[in-house]
């Protein structure tokens, strides 16, 4: 069976289990996966700890928790430092290079993803719809039409065109990783 565990991971505010839900529901509604979603945060609304879990099948998920994670999205460095340890040694870490400025695994893919938000959208804010188109081309799990249809049914409708191009905006940056050390 195929199975993919993954964990976007960030600080309260950042939009990670907003992303975490859109790819669950890309994934699992629009592509045929079966799909389990969780998610963490601590007590703080905005800068505390927050970390959100995807795991991906295509058979029934009988445990909902990732034991060991074949992707990790690391937007902050404490993220990275926190849950570094629980990604598999041939795993993928996906960092956003303002936020996080180490990351000591071998398999690890550096994007300009804040700073594209800022430069592209005029909003850090859609830095984790940004995430995501990236994620969706580097890993080839979820294709962009499936994430455009989920994000239309998660965002308010004012705010749909912005996240669409922060999808596109992401797919773009993820096309230019070279070589591709997580498949589908």
């Amino acid at each position: 069976m195929k199975k993919f565990e993954i964990r976007l991971a960030g600080t309260g505010g950042q939009g990670v289990i907003l992303a975490s839900v859109i790819l669950a529901e890309a994934a699992g509604v629009y592509e045929g996966w079966y799909a389990v979603q969780t998610q963490s945060y601590g007590p703080e609304a905005r800068g505390g700890a927050s970390r959100a879990d995807v795991i991906l099948a295509d058979g029934p998920i009988l445990y909902p928790k990732c034991r060991k994670l074949d992707l990790l999205v690391g937007l902050s460095q404490q993220a990275i430092d926190k849950y570094l340890p629980d990604l598999k040694h041939r795993g993928l870490a996906i960092i956003d290079e303002f936020y996080v400025r180490e990351c000591p695994h071998p398999q690890t893919v550096c994007l300009p993803l804040s700073r594209t938000a800022r430069e592209k959208l005029g909003r850090e804010l859609f830095t984790n719809i940004l995430t995501l188109g990236a994620i969706a081309k580097i890993t080839g799990l979820v294709s962009l039409e499936s994430l455009k249809k989920a994000v239309s049914s998660r965002v308010p409708k004012q705010y749909l065109d912005l996240n669409t191009r922060a999808l596109e905006a992401g797919w773009e940056l993820g096309a230019g990783v070279k070589s591709n050390p997580f498949s589908a």
